[in-house]
């Protein structure tokens, strides 16, 4: 019998896979109704300048969807708020009296009540990241990513009667994980195609602590849950594959990528595999203006092993309520500076909500995420 998580990969694969087939078929319709490669422009006058076409990036939610040609540097920068509310278990919300009848599994360890007593709120997420790439060969592009995060969440404490004794917050701040990558160019014709090979490093924090109200209605300092601490811990394999082709004004894209996990962490946890699957069409009207809109489904498996200083009687010190799967629908829009100072700067925005979340046990759904980002390319070498 297959598992769960490898029925959620097969069905992640199923749709990107139908998408490769079609856009494999592009080239022979291209050469049918004379296709021109997207990343050449059209013939313009003399005394004009080319134009600097807003769809040559995909939707800005989708990291390394482009390759650069060699001896040109692109820095991006990605602001990225999201956040978080409510509990829920599978695809079911769950109200206060479900949560606190949930059997806390550190029960029997000193000052642990048999139910969970401690409920999330809240947690508000913001996202800093800065990318680098460069071009080293016409069809090999490296890639470096940074990130600082910042985490907020609100919490509510009950007694051991059930009765409400007040709410408290907690947060962390800093450097998260960062990752290097390189981009292999498959195909440059009408169908452009990469392959990604990445690494994920272990560069955030897995000791963040915090104060919190506990059901006996004292504070204490404790090392805070897993959803709060800034990295892994451990080094990941980050493969993938992206396709896209443009027709006139319209393109369409799909990606695929992959995190596993090496081992353990110094703390005797991993968080759990990823898969993340991803199609998008975008329409141009104007050299300047690109439309997106984009579907993404990720699986993430849960933590596997635990941390010895994380226990308490909220669902997110219990390791089994991580991952679960999400799909998301984004609509946004790229913009292309043409001329003078802003020529080839880019300037993107896009906005997702949640379309189905099935989670790993008790955790907090998604309820809407943002991205807003710069990203700007330059010649390096004649």
């Amino acid at each position: 019998m297959s598992s769960p998580s490898s029925r959620r990969l097969r069905r992640a694969l199923l749709p990107l896979s139908l998408l490769l087939v079609l856009l494999g078929a592009a080239p022979l319709a291209g050469a049918e109704s004379g296709a021109r490669d997207p990343r050449r422009p059209e013939p313009v006058a003399d005394d004009q300048e080319n134009p600097y076409d807003a769809d040559g990036h995909a939707p800005i939610g989708v990291m390394a969807d482009h390759m650069h040609a060699r001896g040109e540097f692109m820095f991006s920068y990605r602001f990225a708020p999201m956040a978080m509310s409510g509990l829920r278990d599978n695809s079911t919300e769950l109200s206060d009296v479900d949560t606190l009848a949930v059997d806390n599994p550190f029960f029997g360890n000193p000052g642990q009540p048999p139910r969970m007593r401690i409920l999330p709120r809240e947690m508000p997420m913001q996202m800093h990241m800065l990318g680098a790439m460069l071009g080293v060969h016409d069809r090999v592009t490296l890639m470096a990513m940074g990130m600082l995060m910042r985490r907020d969440m609100t919490l509510e404490t009950h007694n051991l009667m059930g009765a409400s004794i007040g709410s408290f917050d907690t947060g962390t701040s800093g450097l998260a994980d960062s990752s290097v990558a390189a981009m292999i160019g498959l195909s440059d014709g009408p169908v452009r195609a990469h392959l990604l090979a990445g690494v994920g490093l272990p560069t955030g924090s897995l000791d963040e602590t915090g104060e919190a109200l506990l059901p006996n209605g004292m504070t204490r300092e404790i090392r805070l849950p897993y959803a709060m601490q800034l990295g892994s811990g451990t080094f990941d394999f980050q493969p993938g594959l992206v396709v896209q082709t443009k027709r006139g004004r319209t393109s369409i894209g799909g990606q695929v990528r992959g995190k596993v996990r090496f081992g353990e962490n110094s703390e005797g946890y991993a968080l759990g595999n990823e898969v993340l699957a991803t199609a998008w069409a975008m329409l141009q009207p104007a050299p300047a203006v690109a439309l997106t809109a984009r579907v993404q489904f990720d699986s993430m498996g849960a933590i596997s092993g635990r941390d010895g200083m994380i226990m308490g009687p909220v669902p997110t010190a219990d390791p089994a309520n991580y991952g679960g799967t999400r799909v998301t629908g984004l609509v946004g829009v790229n913009l292309a500076g043409q001329s003078g100072a802003i020529r080839e700067h880019r300037l993107a925005f896009e906005l997702g909500v949640p379309l189905h979340q099935d989670l790993n046990g008790p955790q907090m759904p998604r309820t809407w995420q943002l991205m807003v980002g710069w990203q700007r390319a330059w010649a390096l070498t004649n």
